[in-house]
């Protein structure tokens, strides 16, 4: 049985979304065993299954606007993040899924769960949906706003894995966000990255891609610092929903308008659901000895539900000994 830790208490609408997120997983993975960290007596208050289904008593919490993540994480390591990030580093449960504050579980994960000898630098990476109808790894979406290329050379190669054995692409494409198709295009770091990720003999590097080509990538996997991809992040989820609000404002006008709204009210919701945080679950943080996996603040149960399930395809794909191995080599 693969074994997740759950942080039910971190999160805009935790511990209710998360302990539904975390029943609705039983459900439907039949191979996982979930402990949920959090204040035990309102814990079991809102579980109304516990098959497989543990609870920790925890005290406090990690505040989601946590302006110095790293003394909180030390100086509250009863918190849910911290206990459920502790029993992932010695060994009691293989992922942990947390909603809570971003920063905090980057630091906490680098704490308490500690970091692949040959990773530098860890990396955010969730999911961006494509026009395809695939998704697409975009990292760092905001682990290291400054980071060295050599350092993005070992997130690709993370990515590069990830996207073969979870996402079951045979051969993945990476490509550089950068503002102009051209090689000599961005950034000394750009520049430099470029060089490096096309000289190198295992990742399928395509080049440059610009913004523009975010939603419809000729690539898998698009990687930059940690500043730029976490814009690039942000624009997509705020375009979508500005598109979104406009469409709906322009087929409510008139009685045709009106009209039109009513029969494409399923469309406006399969586009919704396309470019939802919730479809995809999570970010995995890239880099650590443990699988993390960092579910949107405002998730909701169907959010945390496919966080956790992405938990479960991570380690019943044994992607961190595999990223091991390749790493460790390549960087002996």
């Amino acid at each position: 049985m693969i074994k997740i830790a759950v942080d039910a208490m971190g999160g805009d609408y935790a511990p209710k979304e998360q302990i539904e997120g975390a029943m609705l997983a039983i459900r439907k993975i039949p191979d996982i065993e979930i402990t949920l960290f959090g204040d035990e007596p309102t814990v079991k208050s809102l579980l109304t299954n516990d098959e497989r289904i543990t609870v920790v008593h925890t005290e406090g919490v990690i505040a989601m606007g946590e302006k110095d993540p790293i003394s909180a994480i030390r100086s509250n390591r009863k918190s849910s993040m911290a206990m459920a990030l502790t029993v992932v580093r010695k060994g009691d449960c293989d992922a942990v899924v947390s909603s809570g504050a971003t920063q905090a579980l980057i630091a906490g994960a680098h704490i308490l769960v500690g970091r692949l000898k040959a990773m530098k630098r860890t990396a955010i990476a969730p999911l961006i949906p494509t026009v395809r109808g695939t998704n697409t790894i975009l990292l760092d979406a905001g682990g290291n706003i400054e980071i060295k290329p050599e350092y993005m050379l070992h997130q690709a190669y993370f990515a590069h894995i990830y996207a073969h054995e979870v996402m079951g692409i045979a051969e993945p494409k990476i490509g550089l966000v950068n503002i102009g198709t051209e090689a000599g295009k961005g950034r000394d770091l750009d520049q430099e990255v470029y060089k490096m990720f096309e000289q190198d003999k295992i990742l399928n590097f395509v080049g440059n891609v610009e913004p523009k080509d975010v939603l419809d990538p000729p690539c898998d996997i698009l990687i930059s610092d940690g500043f730029t991809a976490n814009i690039v992040m942000k624009t997509v989820e705020g375009t979508a929903k500005g598109i979104g609000k406009m469409l709906k404002q322009e087929l409510s006008r008139g009685i045709l308008g009106k009209l039109g709204l009513v029969l494409s009210l399923g469309n406006l919701k399969r586009f919704k659901s396309r470019l939802s945080a919730e479809e995809i679950g999570g970010a995995m943080i890239y880099g650590l000895r443990g699988v993390v996996v960092k579910a949107q603040g405002a998730s909701k149960a169907v959010g945390f539900y496919n966080g956790i399930r992405q938990a479960a395809v991570i380690c019943r794909n044994d992607v961190l000994a595999k990223v091991t191995a390749v790493i460790e080599k390549e960087f002996e």
